[in-house]
């Protein structure tokens, strides 16, 4: 029978089977399930909906279900207070869960994107103000004393001008499963994909009306819509309206293989999307060698596509237009961007981004030394934290010994893809870790948790 005891609890608004779930939450799945193989006791509290029972246990971590879309938050206080986690990871979809409220574990807010933006598309203007008051003001002030985790150094920046100091955020990059093998070939006609939930602030509008635009010069190109969303049929309705609706498939939901056997058939794969933490499908596509045109404004965007090298980042419709017509008319450059996002992508691992979140939580529960009591559960979390990150930098041989790219002097993987800019690493350190986790927190909450393994 399973304890009661939690030593990390992830409190989310979804998770990865809930209708529209994304790559925010295959992150936060990724993120415990790798927690949860070190030996941890790992829950995910989310909202209930009905492709899940209310509770399961999903590759060792325990997934509870509780409350809808807006009240799944009150649920998830209640939850923290009752079962008192060792740590709390409180991912902030825009709205925060309020965690330091509810107890005095620990907190590490998980941030993929800021939500400026957002908020007015799907709220409207006084809903939408109200909302970015919650996260732009109260939020910084409630996680004062918290660590932050995010994906990009373009969210760092965002959260540091909310007041966010930068020495509380590290950036944790989204990992990348290696792609199934596909027997789909390039599509012999041009054929463009998107990829996502469908909901207003992806912008898949963009992606219809560059259809439009380009099929008199192109009228053998095709735009695969895969995903599913509460926006559907108004997408169908503009793909009625501009004339398109002979040149868009609308897949639905897809499965991996299916979804991956979709990517391979694709020239040019599009990201409209008015922010992104990272664009995970960036990563997706590349492995199939298919370079991605996106907006510089979307943020993460700036990080997973390698501009003018792995794809293309734009300013507007017009230069997303252009863009895609480029790399449809010009195959080598097409085809040579697609390389590039390929190794951009292989340069990522789910192992590396677990390790380094595994050194946020271990700080964070050194953090915790003040009291006695919670002192004896940072000691017990850093060991089994020490042996998370042993396992996931290749110092376990269970891995077969692949090792991540080695770090530059200035702290960036080797290579041509020039990594994470924002990466640093402590002077002297005996090994490098492939994000900008500093082996001076690894230190400090060695020095404050003394019973850890160095």
């Amino acid at each position: 029978m399973r304890s009661t005891a939690i030593d990390v609890l992830f409190v989310n608004w979804r998770d990865a089977s809930h209708p529209e779930g994304g790559g925010s939450e295959r992150y936060v799945h990724r993120m415990a399930e790798g927690l949860a193989a070190a030996g941890l006791r790992v829950t995910l509290l989310c909202a209930a909906h009905d492709r899940g029972p209310a509770e399961e246990m999903v590759n060792g971590v325990h997934v509870v279900r509780r409350g809808g879309r807006m009240s799944v938050y009150p649920r998830a206080l209640a939850f923290v207070r009752e079962h008192r986690p060792r740590l709390v990871v409180d991912v902030q979809n825009g709205l925060p869960f309020l965690s330091p409220l509810a107890g005095s574990a620990p907190v590490i807010n998980l941030v993929h994107h800021v939500h400026r933006e957002q908020w007015p598309i799907v709220f409207g203007r006084i809903g939408g103000a109200v909302g970015w008051w919650l996260e732009s003001r109260i939020a910084p002030r409630l996680y004062r004393r918290s660590r932050y985790v995010t994906v990009s150094g373009a969210t760092a920046g965002e959260l540091a001008g909310l007041g966010v100091e930068p020495e509380r955020i590290t950036i944790v990059p989204n990992g990348i499963e290696p792609p199934p093998a596909v027997t789909a070939h390039r599509s012999p006609s041009p054929r463009l994909v998107v990829l996502g939930r469908l909901v207003p602030h992806k912008r898949v509008e963009h992606a219809l009306e560059v259809v439009a635009r380009l099929r008199h010069r192109w009228p053998d190109i095709r735009l695969s819509v895969v995903g599913e969303g509460w926006w559907a049929d108004e997408l169908a309705a503009t793909a009625e309206r501009l004339g398109v609706t002979d040149l868009v498939e609308f897949q639905g939901f897809l499965d991996e293989q299916s979804k991956h056997e979709e990517l391979a058939r694709a020239w040019v794969h599009l990201c409209p999307s008015v922010k992104e933490g990272w664009g995970l499908v960036v990563s997706e596509a590349g492995h199939h060698e298919v370079p991605t045109v996106g907006y510089r404004s979307a943020g993460g965007l700036t990080e997973s596509v390698l501009d003018g090298r792995a794809g293309l980042l734009v300013e507007d419709l017009d230069e997303f237009t252009a863009a895609v017509e480029r790399l449809l008319a010009e195959e080598t450059t097409r085809r040579t961007m697609g390389r590039a996002a390929a190794r951009h992508a292989a340069s990522f691992s789910w192992p590396a981004s677990v390790s380094a979140f595994a050194t946020v939580l271990r700080a964070a529960a050194g953090d915790s030394a003040a009291s006695a009591v919670v002192q004896d559960v940072g000691r017990s979390l850093a060991a089994l934290l020490d042996g998370v990150v042993r396992v996931h930098s290749g110092l376990d041989t269970e891995d077969g010994g692949r090792r991540e790219p080695a770090a530059t002097a200035d702290g960036q993987q080797e290579g041509d893809q020039g990594l994470h800019r924002g990466t640093r690493f402590h002077e002297g350190g005996r090994r490098a870790v492939t994000v900008e986790v500093a082996a001076m927190i690894h230190n400090t909450a060695t020095t404050q948790t003394p019973s850890a393994s160095a």
